[in-house]
């Protein structure tokens, strides 16, 4: 397995020049609320990151196209890179503010306890990983005492992160060619909105901006101030999560709010192909769509069952307080969003019950569409294990000489097809389970005892669907290897694990750990 590393050094040089525009945007977003003390450490943080982007480029611009290995290995390195340098702005401006140089005119605030976590680089990469995989754990533990120049990277990095930073790429730097389509569909994307893999992707901004001002617009009509709606709005449509208060969506204590969140958080689960053919009048695909159809299918069930749970076990006052919050997380979790507004654990302390925990990790698990920004498994791929299974047993009872489809969908697949995408949809199911059990496994090892299994399961299952839910666990005061752990769960989780294993096997390859 030969891989043209030179090609895998030029395009992660080009993502990195793309997504340092970020840190530049937010040094306008510093100064426009007077966080003046802020704008060193993005404009910083850009050169850092542009300056390595540019000189990877440079240095392997004559390098070839990059072809199927290439590509995986580029998502996989590129995520983690640019996970590793999103992490900047937190060390730099959490230095700024402990060092105070010039609190009479940058605005300088006194140092908290939420800041001071940030001095240690790997509680900002953590957070920069949660935020680019769109997943929402965190280790500020009040959000609310947060620069706002904090509270913009870190939903800028989630609504940039839903989509992807490679489709990000694509779009600004518009290279038309097989190139950018393998890179596109590295990224976990492979359904196209029109023949050229540019317009697609630039299409596919076009539906996210309009998404997200929608969005910002019905939280403000809901009650929702300003700032609260920008930001939750972008990581509401980014199925990522992160809010800009400790009790997430829960702190504004509104029934109506919390109602207005759930379409926007549907809204992220529907591919972006099926939104395209929406948006054009094709109204048929809210059902005609396999994967949008088991959307509002899956929804509805399990916010029905967990509605149920709860109201046996009495865990709130009304049968309408009951309802809401049961449909409300069951909509958050499996659209692996992980806003919230209810406590579902306190760590050592139990809330909800081990049954209503690990109904939720179900839906965890399985997320919503694929090609939308969920995260977990996909709806297709579950579909085509327990449509496969089915089609496996009854071939046993069928004549040799036989010939024989399956229809998921749209799609009538041959035997050959079956098999194909039957094989990839269990070993991504195999990995996962694989990585997850890790996960679990490290998080007992390194936690104390007193923490129930089920709420470990639930925030390792958190971490690699990327929703970004907790039950007490995850936070700045847990241990650095479990820390570490979770990080590599959310960037298994975001790539769908496919690119990683390709980039461990020609990792150890090139260590010599094992001969081709």
């Amino acid at each position: 397995m030969r891989i043209q590393y030179r090609t895998v050094g030029r395009d992660v040089g080009r993502i990195l020049q793309v997504v340092s525009l970020m840190l530049v945007v937010s040094i306008l977003v510093a100064v426009v609320n007077r966080e003046f003390y802020a704008a060193p450490a993005f404009a910083i943080s850009a050169v850092i990151m542009g300056g390595v982007g540019i000189a990877l480029a440079r240095w392997f611009a004559d390098a070839p196209s990059p072809g199927k290995r290439e590509a995986m290995v580029t998502a996989a390195s590129a995520w983690a890179t640019v996970g590793v340098f999103g992490g900047l702005p937190f060390l730099l401006i959490a230095w700024t503010i402990a060092a105070d140089p010039f609190p009479a005119w940058t605005n300088t605030p006194s140092m908290n306890e939420t800041i001071a976590v940030f001095l240690h680089p790997l509680d900002g990469i953590f957070e920069s990983i949660s935020g680019f995989t769109s997943t929402g754990l965190t280790m500020a533990a009040i959000e609310d005492d947060l620069p706002r120049s904090l509270h913009w990277w870190r939903s800028f990095t989630e609504w940039i992160g839903g989509v992807g930073v490679i489709v990000l790429t694509v779009a600004i730097l518009a290279r038309p060619g097989s190139g950018s389509l393998t890179l596109f569909q590295s990224e976990a994307r492979s359904e196209k909105i029109h023949p050229s893999i540019v317009s697609t992707v630039k299409e596919i901004w076009k539906i996210y901006l309009g998404f997200t001002l929608a969005a910002i617009a019905l939280f403000l009509a809901a009650g929702m101030p300003l700032w609260g709606a920008i930001n939750h709005a972008m990581t509401a449509i980014a199925t990522g999560g992160f809010s800009i208060h400790a009790d997430s969506i829960g702190h504004y204590g509104s029934p109506l709010i919390e109602y207005a969140v759930i379409p926007v958080m549907i809204a992220g689960s529907i591919a972006f192909p099926i939104h395209y053919l929406i948006l054009k009048g094709e109204l048929r695909n809210f059902y005609a769509d396999i994967q949008t159809r088991w959307v509002f299918i899956w929804f509805t069930i399990g916010s029905l069952l967990l509605v149920g749970l709860l109201s046996l076990g009495g865990q709130y006052d009304t049968f309408e307080e009951t309802f809401r919050i049961g449909l409300f997380q069951f909509v958050s979790a499996t659209s692996n969003t992980g806003f919230g507004t209810t406590t579902i654990g306190g760590g050592t302390e139990r809330f909800w019950a081990a049954g209503a925990t690990l109904f939720i990790c179900l839906g965890m698990l399985t997320g919503a569409a694929a090609g939308s920004t969920v995260g977990g498994l996909k709806l297709i791929r579950v579909i085509t294990l327990l449509k496969g299974t089915i089609w496996q047993i009854q071939s046993v009872f069928a004549p040799d000489n036989a010939i024989r489809h399956l229809r998921i969908g749209k799609r009538t697949l041959s035997e050959q097809q079956i098999n194909r995408e039957y094989t990839e949809a269990a070993v991504v199911l195999i990995l996962w389970i694989v990585f997850l059990i890790i996960g679990i496994a490290v998080l007992l090892w390194t936690l104390s005892p007193d923490h129930p299994v089920e709420y470990v399961i639930f925030d390792v299952m958190s971490a690699q669907s990327n929703v970004g839910l907790d039950a007490g666990i995850t936070g700045p005061d847990m241990p650095a290897t479990a820390k570490a752990m979770l990080i590599i769960n959310m960037w298994i989780g975001r790539l769908e694990i496919i690119p990683v294993a390709v980039l461990l096997g020609v990792t150890f390859r090139r260590l010599k750990v094992y001969a081709e």
